[in-house]
């Protein structure tokens, strides 16, 4: 497995050095076997994989390629259904290679990570074996004391072996300490004081703050740097926070949500803000704040901190509070088998973060709620018109938009007049659909498509092209389409051209006609005998030379007309 770690947080590539496994065409390529990352970062893996020539068996493919770290029923369990990463991980697969990445890194995540793969063909499946190891960890303020009574040395410790270059930032009593860049840091205390560190460029990712001496000293520790709730729900923000003298007041703010923040010295409590009616400030235990918001906004997203003051001090720390992200639900199609008359579909209830418990959902079915389903993955069959969304239990109010499959397209031509040879038309098909329509045009009699997309242009329209065009809208609900007839006409020119040659030839007709009725007016009048009709002398000369070669002209042009008015 060829393993590429890239995070948005701290990432150690301890080892990277490509092990190989593999037999009889069968194989997982990794070219980093141990990965070290912060709790609270996001860390990407990626995999090769290879199974045997399709020269040897081409009917071989793969059908299901997953990542997991733990067995269920002596069968892995793929990430993406283990409820420990719920909506935390996602993978990126293309042919013969597959990334996974894992958002928000718990220390419980720390384990070894395999790739499988299993192909169409009995037996066919692989695990590459060893995994990756992947090890999560914390940074802390390690303290010991200084051959100075009055001094302590500090250090900034991991677990993991940071780069030897790295540049460190200190932080005492939620401020930081200007050119100090470190991991030790020697300092003369108070017992007040509480420090904390974090590598620089990665200050959202702090150590906790530790006394130098005793158990307390004035700190705020947040319980979660970061949470992400689904619209609708409740969250609680909590801490613990402790002063070395008597605490007069305390709150939770905002800086972002907050209408007053102007300074840092002015923060607006959330009890007394726009957050009225639902908000609760609750505390447990000495010691211990939470902030329960419920009814929850997307707008509701910031950063919330806690703030405490005492007769000489105020904790107003720069250090990061916890980040809270508020997400609507959307239906996810994650399987699909269409049939005849119905479609067989796999949907999920999706949010874009992992909730903090597990929740119950509520599934709806053409307004109807369905029932015996909590779960946020609805299995069953649907219709082409059925319309499908889901909800929080409880919280019905806030559901996801509805799924359903592509309404009848309506198609538009422009020019909307006739189509002239020659000329430009454009065609635009839409289909009131969700998840959005993958549009596809077709000519009646033809089986390739013309053209994919909303819209579609002939150029230079010949009357080749005329015929019944029908646009296909489709989602992964289903289908629809709808017709439409094109017929070309003449263009200007040539329709000009057309009418002259129609006007000479009835020019030439007429012309003819009245040569004819000249002719006859005249030789009715002169005969060569008194009681022998003209045309009768004629054709005589006609019948005596057959190919007309002694006749002239005029005498055939009036043997003509005398054949015409016959």
């Amino acid at each position: 497995m060829s393993l590429t770690a890239a995070a948005s947080g701290f990432v150690v590539v301890l080892l990277s050095v490509q092990v190989i496994q593999g037999q009889d065409g069968w194989g997982v390529t990794y070219s980093s076997t141990e990965i070290c990352a912060l709790k609270g970062s996001t860390v990407n893996m990626s995999c090769t994989y290879r199974y045997p020539s399709q020269n040897i068996n081409p009917k071989m493919e793969v059908k299901e390629r997953f990542w997991f770290t733990k067995m269920s029923r002596n069968q892995p369990l793929d990430l993406r259904t283990d409820s420990d990463y719920q909506d935390r991980v996602e993978y990126s697969c293309s042919e013969k290679s597959c990334s996974l990445r894992i958002r928000d890194l718990r220390e419980s995540d720390s384990a070894e990570y395999k790739f499988r793969f299993i192909t169409n063909q009995p037996g066919g499946r692989y695990t590459g074996s060893p995994g990756v190891t992947l090890r999560v960890t914390d940074l802390q303020v390690q303290v010991s004391r200084s051959s100075h009574s009055s001094w302590r040395d500090l250090k900034c410790h991991s677990s993991c072996r940071l780069p030897d270059r790295s540049s460190y930032i200190w932080y005492r009593n939620g401020q930081k300490i200007p050119s100090q860049t470190s991991s030790t840091y020697s300092v003369h205390y108070t017992y007040a004081d509480s420090y904390s560190c974090a590598v620089e460029g990665r200050e959202d990712f702090p150590s906790p703050p530790v006394c130098v001496e005793y158990t307390t000293c004035d700190r705020v520790i947040y319980t979660d740097r970061s949470i992400c709730a689904s619209k609708g729900s409740s969250v609680d923000i909590s801490c613990t926070y402790s002063s070395y003298d008597t605490i007069r007041s305390k709150f939770w703010f905002s800086p972002e949500r907050s209408h007053q923040w102007q300074s840092p010295s002015q923060p607006e409590d959330l009890s007394d803000s726009q957050f009225a009616g639902r908000v609760q400030v609750l505390e447990s235990e000495r010691g211990r704040s939470t902030l329960r918001i419920t009814d929850l906004t997307e707008s509701d997203s910031a950063q919330y901190h806690f703030k405490f003051t005492t007769r000489w001090f105020e904790w107003r720390s720069s250090l990061p509070g916890t980040t809270l992200t508020v997400t609507a639900l959307q239906v996810q199609v994650t399987r699909i088998t269409v049939h005849q008359s119905d479609t067989e579909a796999e949907l999920k209830c999706h949010s874009s973060c992992s909730p903090a418990a597990r929740l119950s959902y509520v599934w709806f079915k053409n307004g109807q709620k369905v029932t015996g389903v909590e779960t946020s993955s609805f299995k069953g069959r649907v219709y082409p018109g059925d319309v499908i969304s889901c909800a929080l239990k409880g919280h019905e109010n806030y559901g996801s938009p509805p799924v359903y499959a592509p309404r009848l397209p309506s198609v538009s031509v422009s020019p909307s007049a006739e189509i002239v040879e020659g000329s430009s038309v454009t065609l635009t098909c839409s289909s009131d659909a969700n998840p959005a329509a993958n549009y596809t045009w077709y000519k009646e009699s033809e089986d390739s498509p013309k053209a994919s997309g909303q819209i579609f242009t002939i150029t230079d329209f010949r009357a080749e092209h005329s015929g019944n065009y029908y646009c296909e809208a489709q989602n992964r609900r289903g289908r629809h389409n709808s017709t439409l007839q094109l017929i070309v006409v003449a263009g200007s020119l040539t329709m000009m051209i057309n009418i002259i040659r129609l006007i000479l030839v009835v020019l030439m007709s007429v012309l003819l006609l009245l040569f004819c009725l000249w002719r006859k007016k005249k030789t009715w009048s002169s005969t060569t005998e008194p009681n022998e009709p003209t045309e009768t002398v004629e054709m005589r000369e006609l019948e005596s030379d057959p190919d007309h070669t002694n006749i002239s002209p005029l005498k055939r042009e009036t043997a003509a007309c005398g054949r015409s008015s016959e």
